[in-house]
């Protein structure tokens, strides 16, 4: 048994996952941009935002929260609170995730601040982006297309030209990385405030794979070249496990009957080592798992829940 127990939501078929799934996502958009789950709160902040954005761009999320007035704002500002403007940083793979979060975020847009959000990829194939293989190709295909409001997130991808040099596709990838999250400020890791992954039936994760110790083990770099993947296109970038594990939520979504015998190693033989067990260590008391019963049926020392909707306050 892994001895740090991430949290493990089942659900029978996998029916409501894509909703538990963006009910998740919202609820950490709203703790990060709003610091309140509080539906009514979130719509006087941004009304308050709208009719005086320049007041509040000094405030920090904790001022504008604890505001009840325009009053209690004013002597808040007084204050020369300087902070950057917060936004939600989430990094997503590919696979079918990109379906589940289509089906659960699409319909609930009216919640959702895309013009405060900056998506980037946990792990990328080096390939054209019109490819079906293309994790931001299919992104956009399944997510992004179908954003209706007039402010869209930031999306930062790969450099296109680059796909004929992981080395250097990874360098540049980083570069992004760092001019985001570093600026001038000297950090060691990007923190970003959710970090979605699947997970293959091989075990690994982004682009991740079992057996390559040396990226497992890689301690300082934050992206890394893939050569040679064992399977689907042989040339990726992927983020490194110090940047997974240092994201702020780390949330897997796995399904079906051929994940079973992985999820059982996964959370019952964390001495194999592969790159999910290394997560739920590395990442303790960030890791949430969405899995269905069939993924979960060789798994017996798993302590299931019953996932409690936060930001959709009818369920």
């Amino acid at each position: 048994m892994t001895t740090t127990v991430p949290l493990v939501y089942s659900f029978p078929e996998f029916l409501g996952v894509a909703e538990a799934v963006a009910d998740h996502v919202i609820t950490a958009q709203n703790m990060t941009l709003y610091n309140t789950l509080d539906p009514k709160q979130i719509g006087l902040i941004k009304e308050q935002l709208l009719a005086r954005p320049q007041l509040f761009s000094s405030l920090s999320t904790n001022s504008i929260n604890n505001s009840s007035s325009t009053t209690s704002l004013k002597s808040k500002s007084s204050k020369k609170n300087k902070v950057k403007d917060i936004r939600f940083k989430i990094a997503i793979s590919g696979g079918s995730l990109l379906k589940i979060l289509k089906q659960g975020l699409i319909p609930r847009q009216k919640e959702i601040d895309w013009a405060k959000w900056d998506i980037y990829f946990a792990d990328e194939r080096l390939v054209p982006f019109d490819s079906p293989d293309s994790n931001y190709g299919s992104a956009k295909r399944e997510i992004f297309d179908w954003i209706t409001t007039d402010h869209k997130p930031n999306v930062y991808h790969i450099d296109e030209t680059l796909i004929d040099d992981p080395q250097e596709c990874a360098d540049s990838y980083e570069k992004i990385l760092i001019g985001n999250f570093a600026k001038k400020d000297s950090v060691k890791l990007p923190m970003f405030d959710l970090l979605l992954l699947g997970c293959a039936p091989d075990g690994h994760i982004a682009s991740l794979f079992p057996n390559h110790g040396e990226q497992l083990r890689e301690k300082l770099a934050w992206c890394l070249p893939v050569s040679s993947a064992p399977s689907g296109p042989e040339n990726r970038i992927t983020l490194s496990i110090p940047v997974i594990c240092h994201a702020q939520r780390v949330t897997f979504v796995v399904e079906g009957l051929t994940k079973a015998p992985v999820m059982r190693i996964i959370m019952e033989r964390p001495e194999k080592g592969l790159p999910s067990s290394i997560v739920n260590e590395g990442a303790a008391g960030k890791v949430t798992w969405f899995v269905d019963d069939d993924a979960l049926k060789d798994c017996y020392d798993v302590t299931k829940k019953k996932y409690k909707f936060l930001s959709t306050p009818s369920l």
